[in-house]
């Protein structure tokens, strides 16, 4: 088993012992006035997983404006910076790597977050989906459509986020431009009903995008910059697909080839595409051969579809979420073969340590038994 693909290491930008990646997951387990990753939770739930080739942390928010669910970590003050340092310091200790991964959510926050204020997004069209508050669940509202003075803000907030990342130990960073959050929000024709230079056009839908990574190439190098994108995202996170959403996301890849940047990071489909003509159902196999850098593929994969999209050469890299909440040693299991532990849902986004830091390694799960 040690002489599968997955578990070999990979060196292009990133210096990987393996290809097994901790993707990012929300965990809602900074439940403090500022937001602050804690040592007590944050730091062993991390460390905890340092075998993986690479830890992609939860979505830590880039400014206040920016959170959308609650109790998550941001990456804009000092006091969060110092908390995130405890957590690189001991991955690090550990051997292990660990990107950041910045987050704005866009139209899918909510008015509590922000003083009754209305989140910010492209347009004013409410995604009617659910934002997870402290009261939790609510409905979204309809947003304010962004200002070009809030956009270039927003660059900035990113910008300045990236710059803490590094500050705070941190190996590189990702975008979070997936999952009908802000990026997503730009992307989509249903999201973005713009008539300036960031929507019409498919180049003016990926403007923002490309204007936030151009920031960050400042502060931070290009090969530690990483990039999410879920291109057949439909009917979740209040995202619809048209016919210019897969065009979008080939234009966006192809142009990130004129960067050499650490990943992109891609979703195979969340749900059932099947039946709509436009989308694409295999993401890695369409994308593979438009893009000349490093492929990170996540969505649905256990050991064995890991090893062979590797090995059929449609991606680098693997991501897991859920196995890697119930399996902290997830590597050494695909190592020695061993069954792997369900997870359970309940407490996903629960304050304290049950199911969170609970869950035990194979030898220990055996010593309980």
């Amino acid at each position: 088993m040690s002489t599968q693909i997955l578990l070999t290491p990979y060196h292009k930008n990133l210096d990987l012992k393996n290809r097994v990646v901790m993707a990012p997951m929300t965990r809602s387990r900074a439940a403090n006035d500022g937001n602050v990753p804690t040592e007590d939770l944050h730091v062993p739930y991390y460390v905890q997983r340092a075998s993986a080739g690479l830890i992609i942390t939860e979505g830590s928010q880039v400014s206040k404006q920016a959170v959308g669910y609650v109790n998550t970590a941001g990456i804009y003050s000092k006091e969060q910076v110092e908390g995130w340092k405890k957590v690189t310091k001991e991955v690090h200790d550990k051997g292990g790597k660990i990107f950041i991964q910045l987050w704005h959510v866009g139209r899918m926050s909510h008015p509590d977050f922000h003083n009754g204020e209305l989140p910010l997004a492209p347009s004013a069209i409410n995604p009617n989906a659910k934002s997870y508050t402290p009261e939790g669940f609510k409905d979204t509202v309809t947003p304010k459509a962004m200002s070009i003075e809030e956009i270039k803000q927003t660059v900035e907030d990113f910008k300045n986020a990236a710059k803490n990342a590094i500050e705070a130990g941190f190996d590189g960073v990702e975008i979070h431009s997936s999952n009908g959050y802000l990026f997503h929000q730009f992307f989509n024709g249903t999201s973005n009903t713009r008539t300036d230079e960031y929507g019409r056009t498919i180049e003016n839908r990926a403007r923002f995008f490309f204007e936030v990574l151009d920031a960050m190439t400042k502060v931070i190098p290009e090969q530690k910059i990483g990039a999410r994108f879920n291109p057949s995202l439909n009917g979740m996170f209040g995202i619809t697909m048209d016919e210019d959403t897969i065009p979008t996301f080939e234009y966006i890849i192809k142009k990130l080839n004129d960067y050499d940047l650490a990943y992109i990071h891609l979703s195979e489909p969340f749900t059932d595409v099947s039946d709509i003509s436009y989308a694409v159902k295999n993401i890695a196999k369409h994308f593979r051969p438009l893009y000349n850098g490093t492929l990170m593929i996540n969505a649905g994969f256990d050991q064995e579809s890991g090893n062979k999209v590797i090995k059929e050469g449609n991606a680098d890299l693997v991501a897991y979420g859920k196995p890697f909440i119930s399996n902290p040693d997830l590597v050494e299991r695909f190592a020695n073969g061993y069954d792997l532990a369900d997870w359970n849902e309940e407490t996903f986004y629960t304050p304290g340590k049950e199911g969170y830091l609970d869950y035990p390694k194979y030898n220990e799960e055996k010593e309980l038994a």
